[in-house]
Protein backbone atom coordinates (compact mmCIF):
# COMPACT_ATOMS: atom_id res chain seq x y z
CA UNK A 1 0.00 0.00 0.00
CA UNK A 2 0.56 3.75 -0.39
CA UNK A 3 2.53 5.12 2.64
CA UNK A 4 2.86 9.13 3.18
CA UNK A 5 6.31 9.29 4.47
CA UNK A 6 8.55 11.51 6.09
CA UNK A 7 11.60 12.65 3.62
CA UNK A 8 12.74 15.99 5.77
CA UNK A 9 11.63 18.99 8.41
CA UNK A 10 12.38 22.32 8.75
CA UNK A 11 11.59 25.52 10.96
CA UNK A 12 12.14 29.23 10.80
CA UNK A 13 11.58 31.68 13.56
CA UNK A 14 12.08 35.78 13.30
CA UNK A 15 15.32 37.19 14.72
CA UNK A 16 14.05 38.83 17.76
CA UNK A 17 13.44 37.34 20.65
CA UNK A 18 11.56 38.74 24.12
CA UNK A 19 11.54 37.07 27.16
CA UNK A 20 8.84 37.28 29.83
CA UNK A 21 10.24 39.97 31.93
CA UNK A 22 10.07 42.25 28.49
CA UNK A 23 6.70 42.56 28.84
CA UNK A 24 6.47 43.45 32.42
CA UNK A 25 6.84 47.41 31.30
CA UNK A 26 4.21 46.83 28.80
CA UNK A 27 1.15 45.19 30.40
CA UNK A 28 0.29 43.83 33.80
CA UNK A 29 2.09 40.48 34.41
CA UNK A 30 5.57 39.30 35.73
CA UNK A 31 8.02 36.16 34.30
CA UNK A 32 7.22 34.52 37.33
CA UNK A 33 3.69 34.07 36.43
CA UNK A 34 4.16 33.53 33.01
CA UNK A 35 6.50 30.69 33.98
CA UNK A 36 4.44 29.19 36.13
CA UNK A 37 1.19 29.03 34.72
CA UNK A 38 2.57 28.17 31.31
CA UNK A 39 5.75 26.79 31.23
CA UNK A 40 6.76 29.91 28.81
CA UNK A 41 10.05 31.45 29.02
CA UNK A 42 10.13 33.53 25.84
CA UNK A 43 8.66 33.66 22.30
CA UNK A 44 9.99 35.05 18.87
CA UNK A 45 8.27 38.07 17.81
CA UNK A 46 7.77 38.95 13.92
CA UNK A 47 9.37 42.32 12.47
CA UNK A 48 7.41 43.61 9.69
CA UNK A 49 9.40 42.27 7.09
CA UNK A 50 8.38 39.27 8.56
CA UNK A 51 5.50 37.77 7.72
CA UNK A 52 3.62 34.50 7.54
CA UNK A 53 4.58 33.78 3.83
CA UNK A 54 8.14 34.93 4.78
CA UNK A 55 8.69 32.73 7.03
CA UNK A 56 6.73 29.58 5.84
CA UNK A 57 9.06 30.10 2.81
CA UNK A 58 12.21 29.66 4.93
CA UNK A 59 11.06 26.77 6.79
CA UNK A 60 10.00 24.92 3.47
CA UNK A 61 13.66 25.86 2.36
CA UNK A 62 15.35 24.31 4.96
CA UNK A 63 12.78 20.91 5.03
CA UNK A 64 13.60 20.85 0.95
CA UNK A 65 17.37 20.75 2.43
CA UNK A 66 16.77 18.50 4.88
CA UNK A 67 15.25 16.44 2.32
CA UNK A 68 17.54 16.74 -0.14
CA UNK A 69 15.03 17.93 -2.36
CA UNK A 70 14.13 20.95 -4.57
CA UNK A 71 10.82 22.99 -5.29
CA UNK A 72 10.98 21.43 -8.70
CA UNK A 73 10.30 17.65 -6.44
CA UNK A 74 7.23 19.38 -5.41
CA UNK A 75 3.64 18.53 -6.67
CA UNK A 76 1.90 20.26 -3.54
CA UNK A 77 1.73 23.01 -0.83
CA UNK A 78 -0.63 23.13 2.03
CA UNK A 79 -0.16 26.08 4.43
CA UNK A 80 -1.80 25.52 7.51
CA UNK A 81 -2.57 29.11 9.16
CA UNK A 82 -4.97 31.51 10.32
CA UNK A 83 -2.98 34.27 9.94
CA UNK A 84 -2.35 34.94 6.04
CA UNK A 85 -0.72 37.74 4.54
CA UNK A 86 -3.69 38.03 2.71
CA UNK A 87 -7.53 37.34 2.95
CA UNK A 88 -7.05 35.82 -0.35
CA UNK A 89 -5.28 34.50 -2.60
CA UNK A 90 -3.79 31.85 0.06
CA UNK A 91 -0.67 32.64 1.43
CA UNK A 92 0.13 29.07 -0.23
CA UNK A 93 0.47 30.27 -3.28
CA UNK A 94 2.76 33.59 -2.47
CA UNK A 95 4.97 31.07 -1.10
CA UNK A 96 4.78 28.51 -4.32
CA UNK A 97 5.73 31.68 -6.16
CA UNK A 98 8.49 32.69 -3.92
CA UNK A 99 9.98 28.99 -3.79
CA UNK A 100 9.89 29.76 -7.33
CA UNK A 101 7.79 26.62 -8.12
CA UNK A 102 4.91 27.26 -10.95
CA UNK A 103 3.45 23.96 -11.01
CA UNK A 104 1.72 21.75 -8.87
CA UNK A 105 -0.94 22.93 -7.06
CA UNK A 106 -0.96 24.77 -3.69
CA UNK A 107 -3.79 26.06 -0.51
CA UNK A 108 -4.58 27.76 2.66
CA UNK A 109 -5.86 25.03 5.45
CA UNK A 110 -7.36 26.92 8.65
CA UNK A 111 -7.99 24.34 11.33
CA UNK A 112 -6.40 26.99 14.24
CA UNK A 113 -3.94 25.53 16.21
CA UNK A 114 -4.76 21.47 14.87
CA UNK A 115 -3.98 23.39 11.60
CA UNK A 116 -0.37 21.34 10.96
CA UNK A 117 -2.02 18.11 12.19
CA UNK A 118 -5.28 18.45 9.96
CA UNK A 119 -3.00 19.19 7.11
CA UNK A 120 -0.58 16.17 7.21
CA UNK A 121 -3.67 14.09 7.27
CA UNK A 122 -4.64 16.08 4.07
CA UNK A 123 -1.44 16.05 2.45
CA UNK A 124 -1.34 11.90 3.55
CA UNK A 125 -4.82 11.66 1.34
CA UNK A 126 -3.66 13.68 -1.64
CA UNK A 127 -0.69 11.16 -2.02
CA UNK A 128 -2.69 7.87 -0.84
CA UNK A 129 -5.63 9.17 -3.68
CA UNK A 130 -2.29 9.57 -6.20
CA UNK A 131 -2.80 13.13 -7.15
CA UNK A 132 0.74 14.15 -5.94
CA UNK A 133 4.35 12.11 -5.05
CA UNK A 134 5.53 14.81 -2.61
CA UNK A 135 4.16 17.29 -0.59
CA UNK A 136 4.99 20.24 1.13
CA UNK A 137 3.22 20.50 4.79
CA UNK A 138 3.78 23.81 6.26
CA UNK A 139 2.91 25.68 9.43
CA UNK A 140 3.40 29.75 9.23
CA UNK A 141 1.74 31.91 12.14
CA UNK A 142 2.23 35.90 13.05
CA UNK A 143 -0.22 37.24 14.97
CA UNK A 144 0.42 38.35 18.69
CA UNK A 145 -1.97 40.77 19.91
CA UNK A 146 -0.34 43.46 22.46
CA UNK A 147 -3.82 45.25 23.04
CA UNK A 148 -4.75 41.85 25.45
CA UNK A 149 -2.78 40.79 28.25
CA UNK A 150 -4.47 37.24 28.90
CA UNK A 151 -3.28 36.33 25.11
CA UNK A 152 -0.37 38.37 24.16
CA UNK A 153 1.81 37.21 26.87
CA UNK A 154 0.99 33.34 25.42
CA UNK A 155 1.73 33.48 21.93
CA UNK A 156 4.27 33.97 19.48
CA UNK A 157 5.89 33.92 15.94
CA UNK A 158 7.11 31.02 13.65
CA UNK A 159 6.98 28.74 11.22
CA UNK A 160 7.96 24.86 10.53
CA UNK A 161 7.40 22.31 7.52
CA UNK A 162 7.45 19.01 6.59
CA UNK A 163 8.11 17.09 3.12
CA UNK A 164 6.10 14.01 2.72
CA UNK A 165 6.77 11.66 -0.26
CA UNK A 166 4.49 8.37 -1.50
CA UNK A 167 6.32 5.08 -0.78
CA UNK A 168 5.90 2.00 -0.67
CA UNK A 169 4.37 0.04 2.63
CA UNK A 170 3.20 -3.67 3.63
CA UNK A 171 0.06 -2.17 5.14
CA UNK A 172 1.62 -3.23 9.03
CA UNK A 173 2.22 -1.03 11.92
CA UNK A 174 6.63 -1.49 10.81
CA UNK A 175 5.55 0.69 7.69
CA UNK A 176 7.42 3.96 7.32
CA UNK A 177 5.18 6.72 7.33
CA UNK A 178 1.84 8.07 8.31
CA UNK A 179 0.00 5.06 9.94
CA UNK A 180 -2.74 6.53 11.40
CA UNK A 181 -5.09 9.51 12.51
CA UNK A 182 -7.94 11.23 14.46
CA UNK A 183 -9.41 14.26 13.82
CA UNK A 184 -12.21 15.98 15.51
CA UNK A 185 -14.47 19.17 15.86
CA UNK A 186 -17.08 20.82 17.56
CA UNK A 187 -18.33 24.33 17.29
CA UNK A 188 -20.42 24.75 20.24
CA UNK A 189 -17.20 25.82 21.58
CA UNK A 190 -16.66 28.05 19.36
CA UNK A 191 -17.21 31.47 21.62
CA UNK A 192 -14.38 30.24 23.92
CA UNK A 193 -11.99 30.95 21.42
CA UNK A 194 -12.38 32.98 18.52
CA UNK A 195 -11.14 36.03 16.57
CA UNK A 196 -13.69 38.68 17.04
CA UNK A 197 -13.83 39.93 14.01
CA UNK A 198 -13.40 39.32 9.76
CA UNK A 199 -14.45 40.56 5.99
CA UNK A 200 -17.77 38.61 6.40
CA UNK A 201 -18.58 40.72 9.83
CA UNK A 202 -16.84 43.30 11.07
CA UNK A 203 -14.56 44.11 8.08
CA UNK A 204 -11.34 44.25 10.14
CA UNK A 205 -8.80 41.28 11.07
CA UNK A 206 -10.50 41.41 14.40
CA UNK A 207 -8.42 40.14 17.91
CA UNK A 208 -7.91 36.80 19.52
CA UNK A 209 -10.30 35.98 22.37
CA UNK A 210 -9.96 33.33 24.71
CA UNK A 211 -11.34 31.69 28.08
CA UNK A 212 -8.07 30.59 29.44
CA UNK A 213 -10.02 28.15 31.95
CA UNK A 214 -12.46 26.93 29.86
CA UNK A 215 -10.33 25.94 26.83
CA UNK A 216 -7.56 24.19 29.43
CA UNK A 217 -11.04 22.03 31.21
CA UNK A 218 -12.08 20.74 28.06
CA UNK A 219 -8.68 20.33 26.77
CA UNK A 220 -6.83 17.55 28.23
CA UNK A 221 -10.12 15.01 27.67
CA UNK A 222 -10.03 16.25 23.63
CA UNK A 223 -6.65 15.48 23.88
CA UNK A 224 -7.04 11.83 24.95
CA UNK A 225 -9.83 11.14 23.17
CA UNK A 226 -8.55 11.66 19.31
CA UNK A 227 -5.11 9.68 20.50
CA UNK A 228 -6.55 6.34 21.94
CA UNK A 229 -8.90 6.57 18.73
CA UNK A 230 -5.42 6.74 16.80
CA UNK A 231 -4.09 3.54 19.07
CA UNK A 232 -7.12 2.21 18.72
CA UNK A 233 -6.37 2.41 15.21
CA UNK A 234 -2.94 1.39 14.63
CA UNK A 235 -3.19 -1.46 17.47
CA UNK A 236 -0.59 0.14 19.77
CA UNK A 237 -0.31 1.30 23.16
CA UNK A 238 1.62 4.44 24.87
CA UNK A 239 4.27 1.90 25.51
CA UNK A 240 4.94 1.81 22.01
CA UNK A 241 5.51 4.74 21.33
CA UNK A 242 9.06 6.13 20.96
CA UNK A 243 8.19 10.21 20.91
CA UNK A 244 4.85 11.84 21.74
CA UNK A 245 5.24 15.85 20.07
CA UNK A 246 2.02 17.64 21.25
CA UNK A 247 0.82 21.13 20.65
CA UNK A 248 2.93 23.74 22.59
CA UNK A 249 0.42 25.50 24.62
CA UNK A 250 0.80 25.01 27.86
CA UNK A 251 3.32 22.78 29.79
CA UNK A 252 0.55 21.95 32.60
CA UNK A 253 -1.68 20.73 29.80
CA UNK A 254 1.14 18.57 27.81
CA UNK A 255 2.23 17.15 31.42
CA UNK A 256 -1.97 16.63 32.16
CA UNK A 257 -2.67 14.93 28.93
CA UNK A 258 0.86 12.78 29.05
CA UNK A 259 0.18 11.57 32.40
CA UNK A 260 -3.59 10.49 31.48
CA UNK A 261 -2.39 8.49 28.85
CA UNK A 262 0.51 6.93 30.32
CA UNK A 263 3.02 8.70 28.24
CA UNK A 264 6.85 8.51 30.05
CA UNK A 265 7.98 12.25 30.52
CA UNK A 266 11.04 10.99 28.87
CA UNK A 267 9.11 10.70 25.38
CA UNK A 268 7.26 14.03 25.08
CA UNK A 269 8.66 16.70 23.64
CA UNK A 270 8.52 20.02 25.13
CA UNK A 271 9.78 23.44 23.60
CA UNK A 272 6.83 25.52 24.77
CA UNK A 273 9.63 27.16 26.97
CA UNK A 274 11.68 28.82 23.71
CA UNK A 275 8.43 29.50 21.11
CA UNK A 276 5.41 30.39 22.93
CA UNK A 277 2.24 29.08 21.58
CA UNK A 278 3.04 29.30 17.84
CA UNK A 279 -0.36 28.25 16.71
CA UNK A 280 -0.47 25.85 13.24
CA UNK A 281 3.72 26.34 13.76
CA UNK A 282 3.77 24.95 16.74
CA UNK A 283 4.29 21.55 16.02
CA UNK A 284 6.18 21.51 12.94
CA UNK A 285 8.39 23.44 15.52
CA UNK A 286 9.20 21.07 17.82
CA UNK A 287 9.21 18.07 15.38
CA UNK A 288 12.09 19.84 14.17
CA UNK A 289 14.22 21.05 17.57
CA UNK A 290 13.83 16.86 18.04
CA UNK A 291 15.17 15.80 14.61
CA UNK A 292 18.00 18.24 14.54
CA UNK A 293 19.05 17.25 17.88
CA UNK A 294 19.02 13.87 17.04
CA UNK A 295 15.69 12.81 19.28
CA UNK A 296 13.72 11.80 16.61
CA UNK A 297 15.33 9.20 14.12
CA UNK A 298 14.63 6.77 11.45
CA UNK A 299 11.99 4.27 12.79
CA UNK A 300 10.90 6.07 15.74
CA UNK A 301 7.19 5.73 15.93
CA UNK A 302 5.93 9.80 16.32
CA UNK A 303 2.92 10.75 17.84
CA UNK A 304 2.09 13.97 17.06
CA UNK A 305 -1.16 15.95 18.46
CA UNK A 306 -2.83 19.53 18.51
CA UNK A 307 -6.19 21.52 19.75
CA UNK A 308 -7.06 24.82 18.76
CA UNK A 309 -10.49 27.05 18.32
CA UNK A 310 -13.49 25.66 17.01
CA UNK A 311 -13.04 24.28 19.22
CA UNK A 312 -10.88 21.44 16.68
CA UNK A 313 -8.63 18.55 17.51
CA UNK A 314 -6.42 16.30 15.96
CA UNK A 315 -3.85 13.57 16.14
CA UNK A 316 -1.69 11.23 13.74
CA UNK A 317 1.01 8.25 13.89
CA UNK A 318 3.96 8.28 12.16
CA UNK A 319 6.64 5.90 11.62
CA UNK A 320 9.93 8.48 11.02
Amino acid sequence: MIRSVVRGTGAALPRRIMKNADFEGMVETSDEWIAQRTGIRQRHIAADDETTASLGEAAARAALDNAGLTPADIDLIVLATSTPNNTFPATAVDIQNRLGMHHGFAFDLQAVCSGFVYAVTTADLYIRGGLAKRVLVIGSETFLDWSDRSTCVLFGDGAGAMVLEAGEGAGSIADHGVLAASLRSDGAHKDKLFVDGGPSTTGTVGHLRMEGREVFKHAVGMITDVIEATFSAAGITAEDLDWFVPHQANKRIIDASAKKLGIAEQKVVVTVDLHGNTSAASVPLALSVAVADGRIKKGDLVLIEAMGGGFTWGAVLVRW
